[in-house]
């Protein structure tokens, strides 16, 4: 038999790794995507983003090969994402994964990059994972943080070209958290291509080149940070002031409107008619400020489920 043609390696930034056309999947009597494009390009990171639920989970799957998309067209490294051949490529960092406890750090390190014909090296492994000290430790005894580093390790022993990260910094304290950013950043310049998820709206303004926005398995919005921001026209507003939030949170134009650090903070479409009434009804407003809002307030904007507008709401503030 013939062996299969080699994948061509594409430039940055050129034709997608992977991709989603017009995709559709149903689980029983829920849409999980219904008509979702995504491409995954080489040397970018695309951060997929939406509340639990919102079909996240079910699209990595499916470019995963783990379940198949009821109808529409699924491309891995131009196949099939069952392809052996183009599964070769790709890394994964799942949310949750279950590794055998009583392995050493460097065992499994081992164990992995055997499954690879050029591994990388563990000296490259542990050095971009922040391994250093680790490689003798039981698996199972490692605290959280330290097992998610472990697999983000093992995520990158094939070399691959395409690497899907399921929210890797959770459980990170903040160093650990730059580590794996710095890592990622370095991976992309190497023209690897990055599928993150992420509850850290932060990080995804942080790394992404580009954002997509999922919400009831369908895109609501696509495109780069700033132009999925612009999407959205709202001002934040901080300020000190004896006006009740709940108060401020009716007037037109208000979106919303919270005490956060005994501070006043509103969110607006327009902050010039806000400004000038909350002048007007507090001549001893201070400490005013007004930003553009970020990817949070875009994303609570753009996405209907109550829990996301609960917690986004927290993490405005």
């Amino acid at each position: 038999m013939p062996s299969p043609a080699p994948i061509p390696t594409p430039e940055p930034h050129g034709p997608a790794l992977a991709s989603l056309s017009a995709v559709h999947r149903r689980r029983g009597a829920v849409q999980a995507l219904d008509d979702v494009d995504l491409a995954l390009p080489a040397g970018q990171v695309t951060a997929l983003l939406g509340a639990n639920g919102a079909g996240k989970t079910t699209a990595i799957e499916i470019l995963l090969g783990l379940q198949s998309a009821d109808s529409g067209e699924v491309r891995l490294f131009g196949r099939h994402p069952s392809d052996l051949a183009a599964r070769r490529h790709i890394g994964v960092m799942l949310q949750q994964a279950q590794l055998p406890e009583r392995l050493q750090v460097g065992e499994l390190l081992a164990l992995t990059r055997s499954w690879y014909p050029q591994p990388r090296s563990v000296a490259d492994c542990v050095a971009l994972a922040g391994l250093d000290g680790l490689l003798p430790r039981r698996y199972g005894r490692l605290s959280g943080g330290q097992q998610r580093r472990v697999q983000f390790a093992l995520a990158l022993c094939g070399r691959p070209r395409l690497l899907f990260l399921d929210e890797p910094t959770t459980g990170l304290d903040i160093g650990a958290r730059q580590q794996v950013w710095h890592a990622i950043r370095s991976l992309v310049a190497d023209g690897v291509g990055v599928l993150l998820t992420t509850h850290y709206l932060e990080e995804a303004e942080a790394l992404a080149d580009r954002v997509v926005v999922l919400d009831a398995g369908r895109v609501r919005a696509a495109g780069s940070v700033g132009e999925v921001r612009a999407q959205v026209a709202q001002r934040r507003i901080r300020c000190t002031s004896i006006l009740p939030a709940d108060v401020v949170a009716t007037w037109p134009g208000v979106r919303a409107a919270n005490i956060v650090d005994d501070q006043l903070v509103v969110m607006a479409e327009h902050a010039e008619p806000v400004l000038r009434r909350l002048l007007d009804a507090d001549p001893q407003l201070g400490d005013l400020e007004v930003q553009r809002a970020g990817l949070a307030e875009a994303f609570v904007a753009m996405t209907t489920t109550a829990d996301v507008m609960a917690g986004s709401r927290q993490e405005a503030a």
